[in-house]
């Protein structure tokens, strides 16, 4: 039986494979965040008139919001890892700058509509937790700069 060799696909010469499986444990992990929170803040959220769902989104309340969150931002700092092509090279500055200015936005856009959030999605449901969400990503911000050689 032949060996099989590896395939050159999605193979940087000088620095590795891109699609490692951290990479991809990063990326389900982000997405899957993301789509918890969206699908709790427009399906299941109990404000709405008639929220959908399993019964536990709604049981959960705001809890669904750290759960949410936390998976985005787990797969953020899993992402930071030198195998994946956010740890490594450009991406880490890519990575660095996009979690600082990420987080400065969403606080400088909470302290801007401060007075009245109810226009802007998943602000409104925050309030004052919208800074954790701030200071978090720019926490992964450091995680990217520890790498930044």
């Amino acid at each position: 039986m032949p060996k099989l060799k590896p395939s050159k696909d999605f193979v940087d010469p000088t620095r590795g494979r891109v699609f490692t499986v951290r990479f991809i444990v990063s990326l389900v992990l982000i997405v899957a965040g993301l789509a918890w929170i969206g699908f709790y803040y427009f399906v299941a959220r109990p404000e709405r008139e008639h929220p959908h769902g399993p019964a536990f989104f709604g049981d959960l309340h705001h809890w669904n919001y750290l759960i949410g969150f936390g998976m985005f931002f787990l797969g953020l700092f899993i992402s930071a890892h030198p195998s994946t092509p956010l740890g490594r090279g450009r991406g880490v500055v890519v990575g660095m700058l996009g979690c600082f200015l990420l987080g400065l936005a969403w606080i400088c856009t909470f302290y801007i509509f401060s007075d009245d959030l109810s226009p802007l999605w998943v602000f409104n449901d925050l309030g004052q937790k919208n800074l954790v969400v701030g200071i978090a990503f720019m926490a992964v911000g450091f995680a990217f700069a520890t790498r930044w050689e």
